[in-house]
């Protein structure tokens, strides 16, 4: 690595670290308070090959998003920019097509590596939001199913936060939903 990219690489490392110790922070008082907090988690696959999936049936970004929308507390699924696409003219959302170095390459990745249904050889981008974790230490209310009484919830598990839990998940589930479709 040259200079300027070994400082770029530990001014991102020194900020990613400072975010880190923020997040542990907020799940940390959010399990003082009895609270829970979600979040968003990231995968990012690289050196996928083009054409997995199919064009009509079983679209590869369908595939993709049953997967990771049948995580539990999962309630949003978003590959390449996704919602913000649809805020935007396609000469800007649409990956432009080069040459070089003897191969086919993309300028940007706005798809998030998949295509027509199928991957385009970029790394496929996606991102899934997950909801607080509804089961809090300091319960909240709810009705006695047979009585129908004022009660508050049973307190089963008291995880401030399943984030960190899930994007080793997450990742699982892209990597199988990935493998099945190259099979197919």
């Amino acid at each position: 690595r040259s200079s300027a990219a070994s400082d770029v690489y530990k001014r991102q490392s020194n900020i990613q670290a400072k975010i880190a110790e923020q997040m542990i922070e907020l799940v940390k008082s959010m399990k003082e308070e009895g609270d829970s907090i979600g979040g968003i988690v990231t995968c990012v696959c690289r050196n996928v090959p083009g054409g997995i999936g199919n064009p009509s049936f079983d679209k590869l970004e369908a595939l993709l998003a049953h997967a990771m929308m049948s995580l539990p507390a999962t309630k949003g699924f978003e590959i390449g920019s996704g919602f913000k696409s649809a805020s935007q003219f396609g000469s800007k959302v649409h990956d432009e097509i080069g040459y070089h170095d003897g191969k086919f390459t993309r300028y940007t990745n706005n798809a998030g590596g998949v295509e027509g249904g199928m991957s385009n050889a970029q790394p496929i981008i996606l991102w899934m939001s997950m909801k607080p974790i509804s089961t809090l230490i300091k319960p909240l209310r709810s009705v006695d199913i047979v009585t129908h009484e004022e009660k508050n919830a049973h307190k089963e598990r008291t995880d401030s936060c399943a984030v960190p839990a899930a994007s080793v998940v997450s990742e699982s589930m892209l990597c199988i939903t990935l493998v099945d479709a190259l099979l197919d």
